[in-house]
């Protein structure tokens, strides 16, 4: 954690200053002890003047790419200044920080940040990218700023590049191809890219090289020099149109798990993955090999290897022999620029669309095909899709049904959506589907959503846990058309009495009261909310002894939460959180 020191210039500052001591877990130091910490600590609050800050560091300054956060707040602690290391040194993010904490107005002079435009120098670092030797970033800043004609190469597809297709500034082209660049069309080019291109010339060029490489190796068994095999292997890697820069991860097969080149590597912090050659061998790659195959039972080691290692991603350069070596190099599948197919399963929360999530919505927003479970999610959650979109309810397709569907999508290279209630992970049927993606090879992911049993305890304003009571959640169903394991029968999980929360089961009400019956008391609270979030919504509260009559009488369908337990409507028990004699963690210094 890096350290925050506060320096205050007189008592009409102290509350300031205590407040932020307080808030950002800081050290508070005499002016005259800046120059010692000076590289101890990463950030830098003065409370006072702004000629006394300045005055203060300036025998200090060095370079903006190791120089410490420095911040100013004025004695009233009306404004807070960002006054060295903006960007690289995180002095703007402390600005806004420290003026959140205390109500302040921030005061940032960077361009980029007045003109809303990208963090050109601290990119690399928030998302985990090298910027390409021989680099002039500051030319390439000051293009930027100046609004200059920009163009954009996306060569692979991660958070960093979510971030700049989301915030697209006016003056930037996304082009998709690097012929596209000229400098009769543009004075800066940024691209996100593992691999190497020529160049345009006359054009700045920003390079960020993303590590989402995965490398398959073989080798001889144990090669005399083999301290040289790296530097080979990069040469060779770079020679394929390929920054080595890229590559994340290594691969190879077990029986050379004892090599001196593993052991170098993992010293050097490489992270290094085995395969069986039953599991390589189970791979069709381009180039196998009989004589590979005689010796370490799979034809192919390197490409085997990357492909695995990769979840089955494009490979990007295949088999490439070097005198004890051969290599082949894969992209990461999660990260491999959609030219194909790609599937997202979708929680949709419970109901409202304001609680499907930011990703989720977006999603929906650039979606080709959306499949919608339309039994259980409001068709209401789909009316964000963009024009073209094509939107179906799987209310009456079966599993093949469906299946085929998005495999047809998918085969045309389109962005599928597959919404599931709440969040798919429970009660959410995604299993299946999944066994069938992974028997395809295809690309999907999933956006979790929040679970009806999160709404009912808001919408009961409850806290599902009480401290003294129960520290418990249950989520379950009841024993319907799917069997239960005999060990999660309801009376069995009842005994905790914990909060439980019981999905699917209105239709099967008599048999859960039953149960429960047997372990709960006839008194304990109950809740039946039927379409939790819904414009519908109903909520019916009551007692153990009264649950399935609830049901009945207000004529509740499968759609509908049973939450049992004393946590309901209790106002009783005190965190420790709220104790006058607990500290949290943080404020001892101890995270």
């Amino acid at each position: 954690m890096q350290k925050t020191a506060i320096i205050v210039s007189g008592e009409s500052g102290r509350a300031t200053a205590d407040t932020l001591l307080h808030e950002l877990n800081a050290i508070e130091i005499a002016r005259g002890e800046v120059g010692k910490q000076w590289h101890d600590c990463r950030q830098f609050i003065f409370v006072g003047a702004m000629g006394i800050c300045v005055r203060t560091i300036a025998p200090y300054i060095e370079d903006k790419h190791s120089d410490p956060a420095v911040v100013c707040v004025d004695s009233r602690g009306h404004h807070v200044v960002s006054v060295l290391s903006g960007h690289v040194g995180g002095a703007n993010d402390l600005c806004r920080l420290v003026a959140a904490a205390i109500g302040a107005t921030p005061v940032i002079t960077t361009l980029s940040d007045l003109d809303d435009l990208w963090p050109l120098d601290t990119l690399a670092s928030r998302y985990g990218w090298t910027v390409a030797a021989g680099t002039d970033t500051n030319k390439c800043i000051f293009a930027h700023t100046q609004h200059r004609p920009t163009a954009l190469l996306l060569e692979v597809h991660d958070a960093g590049t979510d971030y700049l297709e989301r915030s697209l500034p006016p003056h930037v082209t996304v082009v998709h191809d690097i012929i596209e660049v000229s400098p009769d069309r543009f004075s800066l080019l940024i691209m996100v890219s593992p691999f190497n291109h020529c160049l345009p010339q006359g054009v700045q060029v920003l390079h960020y090289i993303p590590r989402v490489a995965v490398a398959g190796f073989g080798l001889a068994h144990h090669p005399a020099d083999y301290r040289e095999i790296p530097s080979q292997i990069a040469q060779a890697v770079s020679e394929a149109g390929i920054s080595p820069e890229a590559i994340a991860r290594w691969c190879t097969i077990d029986v050379k798990s004892d090599e001196p080149l593993v052991a170098l590597m993992k010293a050097e912090g490489e992270d290094v993955t085995f395969y069986t050659a039953e599991q390589l061998d189970a791979v069709t790659v381009p180039t196998p090999s009989s004589v590979v195959a005689s010796h370490v039972g799979t034809a192919s080691v390197c490409e085997a290897a990357a492909i695995l290692g990769s979840d089955y991603g494009p490979l990007v350069m295949t088999k490439r022999k070097g005198e004890h070596y051969t290599v082949a190099v894969a992209i990461d599948r999660q990260y491999a620029r959609r030219q194909g197919g790609h599937i997202e399963i979708v929680g949709a929360g419970p109901g409202d669309p304001d609680l499907v999530s930011v990703r989720g919505r977006r999603l929906l927003e650039q979606a080709d095909l959306i499949l919608y479970a339309g039994s259980l999610v409001p068709r209401e959650l789909t009316l964000c899709a963009r024009a073209g979109a094509v939107v179906r309810s799987s209310a009456d397709m079966n599993l093949d049904e469906q299946c085929q569907l998005m495999k047809e999508w998918y085969d045309r290279g389109a962005l599928i959506v597959r919404l599931h209630t709440g969040d798919p992970c429970i009660f959410g049927a995604i299993q299946e589907q999944m066994a069938y993606f992974d028997r395809h090879h295809m690309h999907y992911h999933i956006t979790p959503g929040i679970s009806s049993f999160l709404a009912a305890a808001a919408e009961l304003r409850s806290q599902f846990t009480i401290p003294g009571r129960t520290q418990t959640i249950i989520l379950t169903r009841g024993e319907g058309r799917t069997p239960m394991p005999e060990r999660e029968q309801l009376h069995l999980l009842a005994r905790s009495q914990s909060t439980m929360c019981i999905f699917l089961s209105a239709a099967i009400v008599d048999e859960v009261q039953r149960q429960l019956l047997t372990a709960y008391p006839e008194d304990t609270p109950v809740a039946a909310c039927y379409h939790l979030t819904w414009p519908d919504q109903r909520i019916y509260r009551g007692t153990l002894k009264d649950l399935a009559r609830l049901v009945h009488d207000n004529h509740l369908t499968l759609t509908t939460m049973i939450v049992v337990g004393w946590a309901i409507d209790n106002r009783q028990g005190l965190s420790l959180l709220y104790d006058s004699h607990f500290t949290h963690l943080y404020r001892k210094g101890t995270e």
